[in-house]
């Protein structure tokens, strides 16, 4: 199935586009998880690390990581549930029912141009609260988005996740079947592309996110907002294409 920017928040979905919209996200994620870390000093897209940061801190005394640990870890989980109430409003209605990916992704948008318009920030800011609440649940609405739409086949924010199906997949790839009458194993190599590209997509957006902050500032935010809106804006803006059955 052919593809265009425009059409990855559509409501025409394929393995192909679903893919294409995962990259768009991960280099999305890798900017701001980027940014985050050069502003304030603190990873917004990890919660494994920030769940073991913040056992460590209990432990240590550290009540400063401690608290903005679990503020990331709130926020993380109130952006996915917004994203899943965005979500299933939209598919119960005829009118948003075409636009209910496009809805969650302005979301990200508007909330990404926010930041990166309002908020001023120079490295190592004693005011990382604002920036980390604000990032961590962008995170939280991204991933549950991608999540919804690949049936929970692929994280743009996992890169944890991600590595590790990059391994299985080797894993497979080396195997040798010797039995005679079983079942091959055979590397996914679809899978293992699709893999590494994300990851590789997510690091690229890491470094251009701190090059981008070292040089403009939290402005920089503006870019991956742009490429937001230009996935999101499209579908908000055409006839819903096929009704869908209003329940409540």
């Amino acid at each position: 199935m052919a593809w265009r920017v425009w059409q990855l928040a559509g409501p025409a979905r394929s393995p192909r586009v679903n893919r294409h919209l995962a990259y768009h996200l991960a280099w999305t994620a890798g900017v701001l998880n980027s940014v985050g870390f050069v502003a304030v000093g603190f990873y917004t897209s990890h919660m494994t690390g920030i769940t073991a940061s913040v056992a460590d801190h209990l432990v240590l005394g550290g009540w400063a990581v401690v608290a903005i640990g679990l503020l990331a870890l709130t926020t993380f989980v109130l952006g996915a549930m917004t994203s899943a109430l965005q979500f299933h409003w939209a598919r119960r209605r005829e009118r948003w029912h075409d636009r209910r990916f496009a809805l969650v992704l302005l979301t990200e948008a508007v909330l990404v141009l926010l930041i990166g318009a309002l908020t001023d920030l120079g490295p190592g800011t004693e005011r990382p609260w604002p920036l980390v609440a604000a990032l961590g649940y962008v995170m939280g609405l991204q991933n549950a988005l991608i999540t919804k739409v690949s049936d929970a086949t692929i994280r743009t924010t996992h890169v944890t996740g991600m590595v590790t199906d990059i391994g299985i997949e080797l894993g497979k790839g080396v195997y040798r079947n010797r039995l005679e009458g079983s079942s091959p194993v055979r590397a996914d190599l679809d899978r293992l592309r699709m893999h590494a590209t994300l990851v590789g997509l997510f690091f690229l957006g890491g470094v251009m996110g701190a090059l981008g902050y070292l040089a403009a500032g939290v402005v920089v935010l503006l870019v991956p907002a742009a490429l937001l809106l230009t996935i999101a804006v499209p579908p908000l803006l055409s006839a819903p294409a096929t009704p869908a059955p209003v329940r409540r």
